[in-house]
């Protein structure tokens, strides 16, 4: 359908590949931005997605495709959002509307998707480590090809950027590093150096000294060559006293900049003036998040991403009402009970890597600035700083990605765990995440947690249970505490009010049956009752035991569990590999009264993106692929849904 598929302008419409941008004259790619642009607001109007980054460097991208003969440059994009123009040139806008679809294109960057993807990424702070190792293969190998990284939205707060470029300063490697300048991530960019740059580009002292100089040293540099060498020092002396480029100097970089990341033509010449220029190099491009869509200009945040249908004029939302209640988001669950806790206790505080909005930190940071923390992205930081407030007595809550912890993994061992900090680990976005597909599913923290000594780790089945789990765990002091949970609604139910403490280690019976218990762990136990009622109908009744700890494993229930049923079957929203079902197997292998038990979960394998519920039941962990299994186990034919 038209509707499904917006039609390309005229300039964009025969562009297939790089080689069909280049053959445009330089003076037509303002137009040609303009219909890019338009293209992405029509077909994230339509369909969904990551939206404001992607605007925001329409420009940039444009010109780095003109200017450098991609495939054989090397491209290598730093928060992958930002990358949907790219995949527009690339060769992919006949597939562009199956973006984050099941089945369809990745909404970052991915290798195997196409040789323009020349690094995956779907975290921050990767592109230039990445760059700069495909830059030192170049030069192992002989080549003489272009590597050219672009770091946005709020990459260049964290640490590993600034490894990177201290690394490439020091190696002297001949690359390009674009610092996408918006002043946002997800949410506005914090730290000292935001502020820092935010001060430079927009002083308007700044700007008029540096045109004046510079204009100065225009002169000097027409006469001779001791006054040539003399323009030359002063020009270094300058950049770095009135320019964030003494910052990227002193790291070795060459910077040049700030310059207007919205004109295309002063990008056209700069890049091509910078592929003569040998050694690393620095290009500081302001831009502004959600260019072009007044609406997204306006709320930075708010148009991050939209999942909905919008008007693309107005960007009013064109979704149908919903008739029944909203409900709430499990991550909104932790951000209002927070707040209750924190009116309680005022030793609590909240922490998180530049995820305010994502781990709703912010009606903390609403209600108490001074005890809630957005740190930038630097999740080794986060974990680091909490301890250090946990240290000194304070509660300390880390709201964070289940996949962002894997970044501070070491932190979570050597300065929590070993020091037995009571840190409470809020962990959103555990398990199948969905659209964004395999770098944010966060199959791994059950079974990189379990290992680790001093840790409780939790999941609730649904919204009370996750209010009580955290009550519980601020008033805990022996052990750091890990609560996992999911992306999305929670299960909609009557939230009691208060809190009421909840013994650690202890699971609960939800359903008794004849030969087959299923132990679950967290939300995904939701399946479990959906499914039990359908087997239910067919005379098959199960055990159902909702476990909610994978450490301290409940034994003396599973004692009893192995006592009263044939089988036990274990499910739980994460790898099959060392997660909770193997905490169970572990518990069994050397009791006498072992009984057979089988492990569901996500299997040894990448999975791709879709929705929550369509990959659930592509792993076969939805109601399907239980109800399949209890059949199975059962000796009853299986029925195909």
């Amino acid at each position: 359908m038209e509707f499904d598929k917006p039609k390309a302008g005229p300039l964009l419409e025969p562009i297939h590949t790089p080689d069909d941008l280049r053959k445009l004259d330089a003076d037509q790619l303002v137009e040609l931005c303009d219909e890019l642009r338009d293209y992405i607001i029509e077909t994230v109007s339509i369909h969904g997605g990551h939206f404001g980054a992607s605007l925001g460097v329409v420009e940039l991208t444009v010109a780095l495709h003109y200017v450098f003969n991609t495939p054989e440059d090397k491209l290598v994009w730093d928060v992958g959002h930002q990358a949907y123009g790219h995949k527009i040139l690339t060769g992919r806008r006949a597939q562009f509307h199956t973006n984050r679809k099941y089945g369809g294109l990745s909404g970052f960057p991915k290798r195997s998707e196409s040789e323009y993807d020349t690094f995956g990424v779907g975290h921050s702070s990767t592109s230039i480590s990445a760059g700069l190792g495909m830059a030192v293969a170049r030069d192992l190998s002989g080549g003489d090809n272009h590597v050219i990284t672009i770091t946005g939205d709020g990459a260049m707060t964290a640490g590993l950027a600034f490894e990177g470029l201290n690394n490439a300063g020091y190696l002297d490697t001949d690359m390009i590093v674009i610092l996408n300048d918006n002043d946002m991530s997800i949410d506005p960019n914090v730290g000292a150096l935001n502020e820092y740059l935010v001060d430079i580009t927009t002083s308007k002292t700044f700007n008029k000294l540096r045109d004046e100089i510079y204009d100065m040293l225009g002169h000097f540099k027409s006469a001779g060559e001791k006054m040539r060498k003399v323009a030359s020092r002063l020009e270094k002396a300058v950049t770095a006293a009135i320019t964030p480029g003494g910052l990227f100097q002193s790291l070795g970089f060459k910077y040049y900049g700030p310059v207007d990341g919205h004109n295309v033509e002063t990008l056209r010449r700069t890049l091509e003036d910078l592929k003569d220029i040998p050694g690393p190099k620095l290009l500081h491009a302001v831009t502004v998040k959600g260019k072009g869509f007044a609406p997204a200009e306006r709320e930075q945040t708010k148009w991050h991403a939209q999942s909905s249908p919008f008007d693309k004029i107005t960007g009013k939302s064109l979704a149908p009402p919903r008739k029944e209640p909203k409900i709430p988001r499990y991550q909104h669950v932790f951000g209002d009970a927070i707040v209750e806790l924190a009116e309680k206790d005022e030793r609590i505080v909240g922490i998180t890597p530049a995820m305010p909005s994502g781990s709703s930190l912010w009606p903390l940071m609403n209600a108490f600035p001074d005890r809630a923390f957005d740190v930038g992205i630097a999740e080794q930081h986060s974990i680091t700083f909490a301890a250090g407030l946990a240290a000194e007595g304070k509660k300390a809550f880390a709201a964070i990605y289940s996949t962002f912890l894997q970044r501070a993994y070491d932190q979570v061992i050597h300065d929590v765990a070993i020091q037995k900090l009571p840190v409470v680990f809020c962990i959103d976005r555990a398990g199948i995440a969905g659209a964004d597909g395999p770098t944010h599913h966060g199959l791994y923290d059950i079974s990189y947690l379990r290992a680790v000594p001093n840790m409780i780790i939790s999941s609730p089945l649904n919204e009370e249970e996750l209010r009580d789990m955290m009550f519980t765990a601020s008033t805990y002091e022996d052990d750091a505490w890990a609560i996992r949970y999911p992306r999305g609604e929670a299960t909609g139910m009557d939230i009691p009010e208060g809190f009421k403490s909840m013994e650690i280690g202890k699971g609960t019976c939800l359903r008794e049956g004849d030969e087959i218990a299923i132990l679950s762990f967290g939300p995904i136990g939701n399946y479990v009752i959906e499914a039990a009622d359908i087997l239910a109908e067919e005379g098959i009744n199960i055990g159902h035991y909702n476990m909610r700890f994978a450490k301290p494993l409940d034994t003396v229930l599973i004692d009893e569990i192995c006592h009263t049923y044939d089988r036990i079957i274990t499910i739980e929203d994460g790898t099959r590999l060392g997660g909770f079902g193997s905490a169970v197997v572990e518990y069994l292998a050397d009791k006498p009264h072992h009984i057979p038990t089988t492990i569901m979960g996500v299997p040894d394998s990448i999975v791709e993106h879709g929705t929550q519920r369509e990959l659930h039941d592509e792993v076969g962990i939805g109601p399907d692929g239980i109800i399949k299994q209890v059949k199975s186990l059962v000796g009853n034919k299986i029925t195909s849904s």
